[in-house]
C-alpha cells in the first residue's frame, strides 16, 4: 500500500466525516450521537473557518482517515494551541501510518505558522492504543485532567 496523501476536507466529505465522528464516539466511548447534529456541527466549522479545519488521508484515491484542528489562545505564550479533535482512521486502514501522515502534515503546518506555540489533544483514560500512537509520534502527557460542564441545547 500507499503512503497517504493528505488534503483539506471539503463540505463534499461532510457525509463521511459524520459517518466516521459517530463511528468513533460509539467505539471509543459507547456514545452514541445524533447523526444529523454532526452533520450541522461540520458544515458549521466550513462556514466559520475561525471555528476550526478539517484533514482527510487517503490512500490510493480511497479516504482512509481524518482528523479536525481547533485553536486556543494561550496569553501566557502569546500564541495559539492547534488542539487535534476528531480522529478517525477507518478500520481498514488502522495500524498502516494514517494517523502518523495525518499528525506530520498538522505538524508541519503549525510549524510554518509563527504564530502556532503547539499542538494538543486530549485521549479517553482507557483508550491505551491512543495513548501509545501519540506517544511513538513524540507527543507527551500534558499532566492535566479534563472537567466539563455540559449545558443543554439552546
Amino acid at each position: 500500500m500507499t503512503q497517504p496523501e493528505i488534503r483539506n476536507a471539503t463540505t463534499d466529505d461532510i457525509d463521511r466525516m459524520a459517518d466516521w465522528a459517530v463511528a468513533m464516539a460509539w467505539e471509543t466511548e459507547q456514545k452514541k450521537l445524533d447523526g444529523d447534529s454532526v452533520r450541522r456541527g461540520i458544515r458549521a466549522v466550513f462556514e466559520q473557518p475561525g471555528r476550526g479545519r478539517y484533514f482527510i488521508a487517503e490512500r490510493d484515491g480511497e479516504a482512509a482517515g481524518t482528523l479536525m484542528l481547533t485553536y486556543e489562545w494561550s496569553d501566557w505564550r502569546d500564541g495559539d494551541w492547534w488542539w487535534i479533535q476528531s480522529v478517525y482512521v477507518a478500520p481498514a486502514h488502522r495500524r498502516q501510518g494514517v494517523y502518523a501522515a495525518l499528525y506530520a502534515h498538522v505538524k508541519q503546518l503549525a510549524q510554518a505558522t509563527p504564530q502556532v506555540c503547539g499542538l494538543r489533544l486530549y485521549v479517553e483514560h482507557h483508550n491505551a492504543n491512543a495513548q501509545r500512537t501519540y506517544e511513538s509520534l513524540g507527543m507527551v502527557d500534558a499532566g492535566y485532567r479534563m472537567y466539563e460542564t455540559a449545558l443543554p441545547k439552546r
